[in-house]
C-alpha cells in the first residue's frame, strides 16, 4: 500500500482528486470481495450437498481424511509441514 502524499504540498483539487481516486479503488476492491465470497459460498454449497449425498449413500464424512497423518499432526508440537 502507498504512503500518502506530503499533505500540505496538495492543491484543494489535488485533494479532492485523491479521495476520488481513492474512492474508486474501494469500490473495486469491495467489488472483488463480494463475487469471490459469492464463489466461496457457490463451493460450500456445493461440498455440503456432496457431503449429505455420501452420508446418504452410507459413506463417512470423512472417507477421505487420512486418520494416521491427522494423528501424528496432532501427537506432535510442530506445525504442519507445508504443502
Amino acid at each position: 500500500m502507498e504512503a500518502l502524499p506530503d499533505l500540505d504540498s496538495l492543491s484543494d483539487q489535488e485533494l479532492r482528486d485523491l479521495i476520488r481516486d481513492l474512492m474508486d479503488e474501494e469500490r473495486e476492491v469491495s467489488y472483488r470481495r463480494r463475487i469471490l465470497h459469492g464463489k466461496i459460498d457457490i463451493l460450500r454449497a456445493e461440498l455440503q450437498a456432496r457431503l449429505k449425498k455420501d452420508v446418504g449413500e452410507g459413506k463417512s464424512p470423512l472417507h477421505d481424511i487420512d486418520v494416521d497423518k491427522l494423528a501424528e499432526i496432532l501427537a506432535t508440537r510442530a506445525s504442519p509441514p507445508a504443502e
